[in-house]
């Protein structure tokens, strides 16, 4: 078989081509990263219809994101401003952190419309949505969706089968920026407060929007953990994040495509986050004090701008993982319903039917005209990709 395959549902402008130019990759999201013949890569010569992407243009792409971000970040001020109960409860020595999280909510308001906005992963967006809330999905595998969020998100299981030095540092990072995350954020806006019950201690009381939830000793195992949840945090952080800076220091594979900005920027943050914030804990405790400012101050400026990094930086995969689930739930339902697709060359399964199609119809919306393509294995694509090239390039020269 030397000939690309033939879509008849595609016009015939838009069926596969051989390759003229040097060939792209394009991934399948399943990890197969499978290479794709080159097509024509777009319309043909003449063709009036824009790629929906284009018809609505950067600008109008631009105002709803930004549009997105306002109201995000104005709801995050409004749940402020009420959860302190009308800020009777704010700390205005967090002021610094409070206005980084606003900033925070505006840009991955904004980041997630941008990526939304773009045909394939709104296309997964909307999939993985529909999945999540399928009442069908739900009597077929009600079980499927709590063990993904455990296993996909929580436990990240897919990152084991890579290394599992770089599993168990991935989870000593997640594990410990949740716990940061749940500590720092409501204490930030004022919806956690700890107060005395005597006005001297040791007894204290945890308020969450002014209501008692529970009293404590401080010098209770519980209170320890209460007030040094930040520094286990922190110990957790320093180890993972230290792996992966050595890492890309000494593998050669690591090193060879990283960038500083993306991909050590966030490392070093993550360590001068940690370190400064047990040395702020180790300044009270054995130095009475000395040194405080100058390392609180270096811890807030440390926070503040990892917090403002997070959207526009390699953090924003925390914000996008949670929409994989979906797509995940999407293909394993595929797989219950024994809708699993094979390779219409080989014969060998590539992915569920629906996974198949949905990708048939991504490259339909960016008008690539080798969408055709989706139906054979990473491994057919290419034999065919030989097979065209030898016909119809090295055969052609005399």
């Amino acid at each position: 078989m030397t000939e690309p395959p033939e879509d008849p549902a595609a016009p015939a402008a838009a069926e596969p081509r051989p390759p003229t130019g040097p060939a792209g990759a394009l991934t399948d999201g399943s990890g197969s990263g499978g290479e794709v013949p080159g097509g024509s890569g777009g319309a043909t010569p003449g063709d009036s219809t824009t790629p929906p992407s284009a018809a609505t243009g950067p600008r109008s792409v631009t105002a709803r994101a930004t549009l997105a971000g306002v109201v995000v970040s104005a709801l995050l001020i409004l749940a402020i401003v009420l959860g302190s109960r009308m800020l009777r409860n704010f700390d205005s020595a967090l002021l610094p952190y409070a206005v980084a999280t606003v900033f925070l909510a505006f840009g991955v308001a904004y980041r997630y419309t941008v990526w939304i906005s773009a045909p394939g992963a709104r296309r997964l967006f909307k999939q993985g949505w529909r999945s999540l809330f399928s009442y069908e999905n739900f009597r077929q595998a009600p079980t499927a969706l709590p063990k993904m969020i455990a296993t996909y998100l929580g436990f990240q299981k897919f990152l084991g089968a890579r290394s599992h030095a770089r599993w168990a540092a991935h989870q000593l990072i997640f594990w410990g920026c949740v716990l940061a995350a749940l500590i720092t954020f409501p204490l930030t806006w004022g919806w956690f407060t700890f107060t005395s019950g005597s006005g001297s201690g040791p007894g204290y009381e945890m308020r969450i929007w002014g209501v008692k939830i529970l009293g404590f000793d401080s010098l209770s195992v519980l209170g320890w953990l209460m007030f040094h949840g930040l520094d286990i945090a922190a110990l957790l952080v320093i180890p993972g994040a230290s792996y992966f800076l050595w890492r890309r220091m000494k593998d050669r594979g690591a090193s060879t495509g990283q960038r500083f900005a993306y991909d050590l920027v966030p490392l070093i943050a993550l360590i001068v986050i940690s370190v400064t914030g047990l040395l702020l804990t180790f300044s009270s405790i054995f130095l009475h004090g000395g040194g405080y400012q100058f390392l609180a101050i270096l811890h807030m400026v440390s926070v503040v701008f990892t917090l403002i990094y997070i959207p526009f930086g390699k953090f924003f995969h925390i914000v996008q993982r949670p929409a994989a689930v979906g797509m995940q739930l999407f293909k394993y339902t595929g797989r219950q319903d024994d809708q699993v697709f094979a390779c219409r060359r080989c014969e060998e399964p590539i992915d569920t039917g629906p996974y198949v199609e949905n990708l048939r119809g991504t490259m339909r919306d960016l008008r690539l005209d080798f969408d055709a393509w989706a139906e054979y294995c990473p491994r057919c694509k290419r034999v065919l990709r030989g097979s065209a090239y030898l016909s119809h390039v090295k055969k052609g020269f005399k």
